[in-house]
């Protein structure tokens, strides 16, 4: 067996099998290297859109499952690189312990493989990140200076979740999170990136199987503001506290971003017209310009602030900024309308921590305030699926109407005393007035919502899955009612 704490790079690497390749930041990964030449396959025990539908468009092959059946099979494989997903005693991973094949974590390969010689411009945060990164990108495409990008989402602009820098490209745009990055390599993925600028969306407890407190994800975002060099930036959202508090240590030079006028970038205007959100941006005391974008809500206008102020930092023309954020389509999956029929509009979103979930839903309401807004909310996230969260979220729903919460899966893997209960959750919603609804099969969800959905409501789902592909199912079923 290798020595973990001895990975290296192999000379002239062509052949590179992916573990975990469906993961939102593997797949980015492996679309990266498949475009530079590399001959890339893997093996993920759950293929699900959109990432296996990108893989199979982008001609990657991928085992359904684990099996050293799967490395047998190929000859040539010169690296492996093990997404976090991956556990230690998995045994298509024990085969390749056996084959002696160099191996690295999803953030190690990036650093070795993807970086070497560029700027990168790093997205952290609690929220917002997979947003921030896909715009920052897009932003420094449209001004010509043409970066990578690797983002857990794909880009509506482009369909894909990353992008090939050119040659003369300074520039790398990358998502980080404070997630560890495998079973071998504890630390979180944003410590291998090497921020020239880095971007922290916010600070907040998150990721409760890996983090026992919130003082445990705050040092490693000091440790990581401190790596950033004095020539570089730090751009922080000066709403969050903890944000202000930790950036303000920064060597770097410190751009905050916000809604107040403390805030060296902040809105001071907002309106909607003709289905498009428009802002006015102030730096100092001074308007920056008029900004226009087909999204809405405070969280992604705060988003597009960061863009804005990285996009300032970097010397980009205001007006190219401006251009770029009107064609900007934002993410899938994040607040991705899909489709309107019978006068029901479906709305598909990410959001699974209790902020998000909030901001996700007073954000539709906001746009659409006269309409019915039923939101159905997945806990299946790691933390979400623990009980730390389970009073919190029982104020995220002040927005909707009505919520659904079905049981959620994988329990058997939670400590009995740590799970979550949907059941407790929908007591309390009801407890204070919110019409609430629990489901012990996730199935029974479709059918309650075709006998009560009617023309002018929404149905916003929320869930950091796929989720059994309930919206798309619903979309299908309004659309056949239609056609009778």
């Amino acid at each position: 067996m290798l020595d973990p704490e001895k990975n290296y790079l192999p000379d002239n690497v062509r052949h590179i099998y992916m573990m975990g390749i469906c993961g939102a930041g593997m797949s980015a990964l492996a679309g990266m290297l498949k475009s530079m030449g590399f001959d890339v396959k893997g093996s993920d025990q759950n293929l699900h859109p959109p990432m296996s539908n990108l893989l199979e468009t982008l001609n990657i092959p991928v085992f359904k499952g684990y099996s050293p059946k799967n490395i047998d099979r190929l000859k040539e494989i010169d690296l492996v690189i093990i997404g976090n997903v991956i556990r230690r005693d998995n045994l298509e991973l024990i085969s390749i312990y056996k084959r002696e094949i160099p191996y690295l974590s999803f953030p190690q390969a990036i650093n070795k493989l993807i970086l070497k010689d560029k700027k990168s411009i790093v997205i952290s945060g609690t929220h917002g990140k997979t947003t921030t990164t896909t715009l920052i990108s897009w932003i420094l495409r449209k001004a010509g200076l043409n970066p990578g990008l690797i983002v857990g989402g794909i880009s509506k602009n482009i369909g894909v979740n990353f992008m090939l820098p050119s040659k003369e490209s300074r520039y790398f745009v990358i998502e980080g999170d404070e997630y560890d990055s495998s079973f071998f390599d504890k630390n979180p993925k944003f410590f291998h990136y090497d921020p020239f600028v880095l971007v922290i969306t916010g600070i907040e407890y998150d990721h409760a199987d890996i983090y026992k407190s919130l003082e445990q994800i705050v040092l490693n975002f000091r440790r990581l503001i401190r790596n950033v060099p004095k020539e570089g930036a730090v751009v922080f959202n000066r709403e969050s506290s903890l944000c202000l508090w930790e950036s303000i240590k920064a060597e770097a030079k410190k751009i905050s971003y916000g809604l107040s006028q403390d805030s060296d970038f902040f809105i001071e205007d907002i309106w909607f017209e003709r289905g498009r959100t428009y802002f006015e941006v102030y730096k100092g005391n001074k308007k920056y310009m008029t900004f226009s974008t087909s999204l809405y809500g405070s969280h992604n206008l705060l988003n597009m602030l960061a863009a804005i102020a990285v996009a300032d930092f970097l010397k980009i023309d205001p007006e190219v900024i401006k251009d770029a954020i009107f064609e900007f389509k934002g993410v899938v999956k994040r607040c991705e309308h899909i489709g309107e029929r019978n006068g029901i509009l479906i709305i598909d979103d990410f959001a699974h921590h209790p902020t998000a979930v909030k901001e996700t839903i007073r954000a539709v309401k906001e746009r659409f305030p006269n309409r019915r807004l039923i939101a159905i909310f997945e806990p299946r996230s790691n933390s979400s699926r623990r009980n730390v969260f389970q009073k919190r979220y029982s104020f995220s729903f002040d927005y909707a109407d009505m919520v659904l919460v079905p049981e959620p899966i994988m329990m058997e893997r939670i400590p009995e005393k740590e799970r979550f209960s949907s059941k407790m959750l929908i007591e309390d919603l009801r407890n204070r007035g919110i019409e609430a609804y629990y489901f012990s099969d996730r199935s029974e969800i479709l059918s309650f919502l075709e006998m009560n959905l009617k023309p002018g409501d929404i149905a916003l789902f929320m869930s950091n899955g796929v989720f059994d592909n309930l919206p798309y199912k619903l979309f299908e079923e309004i659309s056949c009612r239609q056609k009778v």
